[in-house]
């Protein structure tokens, strides 16, 4: 346990994992879309759905998906803020049972039309974790250099995709690859020492089966 482990991460409070959790979540739903988002449907389960307002974890989490970091006085105004860049937002919450109690659901629809999903938990301390992408099932915690795949689960897609690291020096930290079924959609998440070249994500998409890939920068 290191010392910010004990004394928290710096941030607008008043919460490490109902404002600063969901800051981040926020923000790494952000980095996955991977464009300006103009619309976002939230839905909130368990602690967060009840004590949201409170909290600031709903000021919180708008102001990560316009880009504000935890830390970042904007946060205060993230409503006004996202009013004049024209992100609307629509909250619900649910009484669904969860496996965490500080859950959140955001539906983004970008600039360009395009959809995605994630599904977040605050896990504390300011750390969360993205666990589920377009329904698929994940665990990411933002906390590295990072490259996420969305293809067709089939055989040699995992051994191009590292050779193609390895030939460009990219020391890999971990890997884990999620699939809903054998030969469906899956979504592969590496992490690596070091970012990966814009050069080395374009040869990693032309690859057959893949559909898209992500970047993300260490939150």
């Amino acid at each position: 346990m290191g010392v910010f482990d004990i004394v928290g991460p710096v941030m607008i409070g008043p919460s490490s994992s109902h404002t600063a959790g969901a800051a981040r979540i926020g923000g790494m739903a952000r980095n996955i879309m991977n464009e300006e988002i103009k619309e976002a449907v939230i839905t909130l389960y368990g602690s967060f759905a009840k004590t949201y307002k409170g909290h600031g974890t709903d000021k919180a989490l708008v102001a990560g998906l316009l880009g504000f970091s935890a830390d970042d006085v904007h946060l205060r105004t993230s409503f006004a803020i996202a009013d004049e860049r024209g992100l609307k937002v629509t909250w619900n919450r649910s009484d669904a049972d969860v496996s965490h109690p500080n859950t959140v659901r955001i539906a983004m629809t970008g600039v360009s039309g395009r959809k995605m999903e994630v599904l977040g938990v605050s896990l504390g301390g300011g750390k969360m974790e993205i666990r589920e992408i377009n329904g698929a099932a994940v665990a990411l915690g933002g906390e590295e250099h990072t490259l996420i795949t969305m293809h067709n689960d089939r055989p040699g897609i995992i051994a191009q995709v590292t050779t193609i690291l390895a030939i460009g020096q990219i020391n890999v930290s971990n890997m884990r690859v999620f699939r809903s079924a054998k030969h469906a959609n899956a979504v592969m998440i590496v992490c690596t020492d070091s970012p990966v070249p814009a050069e080395m994500v374009a040869v990693i998409s032309n690859i057959t089966a893949i559909e898209s890939v992500i970047t993300l920068l260490p939150l």
